[in-house]
């Protein structure tokens, strides 16, 4: 039999036992309590700055505001260039699973025409990462409707409104006004480097041609921004702060849209320039260059496919003719020679010269022909710029050479910038010796001079510095800017465009720019003027000088014949004009490239005479509205 075992249990020692671990545990849950406590007060009282702005970062958001663009009008007030609301659907590339997948899914519930995607793929590529980018714009209002019925299956997209550029003249106006677009890496460069970037946060479009692009910093006007609220799902709960932007300024041109739209319909879609100016300002009146293109194409977003048809088509309708294209100046500029003839004393009002069939260089055997066969017989200064006789400024170019030629002439404005307020302009060449050796590696030869003595040769120039230097000579010899602007206006005032006057030639006898001025008269009123039957009957008197630049050299006794030459190797027509002959208010200088209806006289003098009327008479009442595109007609004048 086992013994029962007796245990023996000290309740005295249990009972300190327990009392010591439960003092521990409770010391340990208040060292945890103060623990606990210590970092709440340094979260809620140390801290609460940082956690606060931390917090509001993930609430609160600044959202720039784009400032509305300033409208373009034109000198009389109608609008050019105008902002219209449109609708676009954005998509953060980074806030969606499966960008291409999404873009089908989109592009399927709102049936978006082909090559939307690609389109907004490329997009995707060229734009800052977590920026919205548009994959279609313009939406209608069926189609906002139905993708916000659908948003919830598409984060990272959204429907965003904002004004888009129009102009309502289409292709009238596209080589002056320019047109705005997409900002692309190269302008978002040339922000940064310009220190303008942060002005553009919230802007899609900008400047890229014409006054569009001159003028940006005035259009463009200041970014606003808005603090907002929102909530987890980054849709905005409330406005906190609201800064307006501050818009862009006005503009208002010179530019009739009158005279414009008559220009276009006078060049009637054949490739050519013409400039309407005041010579007294610079003011430009007019500037058309044909063909031309919709700039709304580009403003929307151009397809490769339209884009590459306008970049290959043959008549580079992307070329603003008017101050790019460069073109022989040919007999315009005999008035200008004859100045220089009479300041070096080369030729006096009174000089006979007799001109013969040809020119030859003292020495030599080689003619250079005139245009009339037979020659124009005596010829006194006045009369050499009424029938453009080739060989009394042959003989003047040959004596006064073509150190003084290029010296006179670049004081007309040839070979230099005209100072227009656009950026797409060339210089054209006035050639020289230096010139000549440092192009083409060759010195300067006296037949090189006896051709520029007419406006050949090596001398080119656009129709804005015919303009220019045709204001110089009937200003006698001020000088003005050409420009488009005439004020910018904003809510703090109107802002003139500056009229800058300068002495651009000197002369030693003011009755020298007469006498050119008297020759100019008889071109359009004169006997044997080339201008005389399109200027016949008309209630104002005018200058003139018509022009016809040979595109190919002839060889020696061949006759140019329209009908049997290429089409591309026709000659160019030009004309220039003013009027009122006694206080000139409008200069006119136009290209005909590629003449099918002859010379300047023939197809430039009657396109002269219906702007300058256009401009100067009052609008018929008895007549309806001429169209805006229709072919011209020319009347036959004498040849130049």
């Amino acid at each position: 039999m086992l013994k029962q075992r007796i245990e023996m249990r000290d309740h005295s020692a249990e009972g300190n036992l327990f009392f010591r671990r439960t003092l521990v545990a409770y010391i340990g849950i208040i060292v945890l309590m103060l623990v606990l406590l210590g970092n709440l007060y340094y979260l809620q009282v140390e801290s609460y700055d940082t956690y606060q702005t931390r917090s509001n970062d993930n609430r609160i958001r600044v959202v720039p505001v784009a400032p509305p663009r300033g409208l373009i009008y034109d000198a009389n007030g109608v609008l050019l260039a105008e902002n219209r609301p449109v609708y676009s659907l954005e998509i953060v590339p980074e806030e969606t699973k499966d960008l291409a997948k999404t873009a089908d899914d989109l592009i399927a519930l709102l049936k978006l025409p082909e090559g939307t995607k690609e389109k907004f793929l490329a997009e995707v590529k060229r734009q800052r990462r977590f920026k919205p980018v548009a994959l279609y714009e313009k939406l209608t209002e069926y189609q906002v409707a139905l993708f916000s019925v659908n948003q919830h299956n598409y984060p990272g997209a959204s429907i965003e409104a904002y004004l888009k550029r129009y102009y309502p003249f289409g292709d009238t106006l596209t080589h002056a006004l320019g047109y705005v677009a997409k900002i692309n890496t190269r302008d978002v460069e040339r922000l940064e480097k310009e220190e303008k970037l942060a002005n553009y946060a919230a802007t899609k479009d900008i400047g890229k041609q014409g006054v569009e692009k001159y003028y940006e910093d005035d259009l463009h006007g200041v970014a606003g921004y808005q603090e907002v609220e929102v909530n987890n799902r980054g849709r905005v709960v409330r406005t906190l702060k609201f800064q307006p932007p501050i818009p862009g300024k006005d503009i208002y041109l010179n530019i009739d849209i009158r005279m414009q739209l008559k220009a276009q319909q006078l060049l009637g879609g054949q490739r050519g320039a013409i400039v309407m100016m005041d010579p007294s300002t610079g003011a430009i009146i007019a500037m058309e260059s044909s063909p031309s293109y919709d700039p709304n194409l580009f403003v929307t977003g151009i397809s490769s496919a339209n884009y590459s048809a306008l970049l290959n088509d043959p008549a580079r309708p992307l070329v603003n003719r008017t101050t790019q294209g460069i073109y022989a100046p040919a007999s315009t500029v005999k008035p200008m020679m004859a100045v220089m003839g009479l300041n070096e004393g080369a030729i006096t009002p009174n000089y006979r010269y007799f001109g013969g069939p040809s020119f030859s260089i003292p020495g030599t055997t080689k003619k250079f022909r005139d245009w009339r066969r037979w020659g124009h017989g005596w010829l006194d200064v006045y009369r050499a710029i009424e029938v453009s006789a080739d060989t009394y400024f042959y003989d003047l170019a040959y004596r006064v050479g073509i150190d003084k030629i290029h010296d006179y002439m670049t004081k007309f404005g040839f070979g230099r910038y005209s100072g227009v307020d656009l950026y797409e302009e060339t210089k054209g060449v006035m050639p020289s010796r230096d010139w000549k050796m440092a192009r083409w590696r060759q010195p300067w030869y006296q037949g090189d001079t006896i051709s520029v003595g007419i406006g050949q040769g090596y001398w080119s120039a656009t129709p804005i510095q015919l303009a220019k230097a045709i204001s110089i000579l009937t200003q006698n010899g001020h000088d003005v800017t050409p420009h488009l602007l005439k004020r910018l206006t904003s809510a703090t005032g109107n802002e003139d465009a500056p009229v800058n006057q300068k002495m651009a030639l000197q002369v030693k006898n003011d009755s020298y720019w007469k006498v050119a001025q008297d020759g100019m008269w008889r071109v359009n009123h004169g006997r044997e003027g080339s201008g005389r039957l399109s200027f016949a009957k008309a209630p104002y008197s005018s200058g003139g000088k018509s022009g016809t630049a040979q595109v190919v050299g002839l060889k020696e006794n061949q006759v140019y014949n329209i009908k049997t030459v290429k089409a591309e190797h026709r000659d160019n027509a030009l004309f220039v004009a003013y009027a009122p002959f006694e206080a000139p208010k409008a200069v006119v200088a136009l290209v005909l490239e590629n003449s099918i209806g002859g010379g300047g006289g023939r197809a430039g003098a009657p396109i002269a005479r219906q702007m300058l009327d256009a401009y100067l008479l009052p609008p018929d009442p008895q007549l309806p509205p001429a169209p805006v595109k229709q072919s011209q007609s020319e009347e036959v004048a004498p040849h130049e």
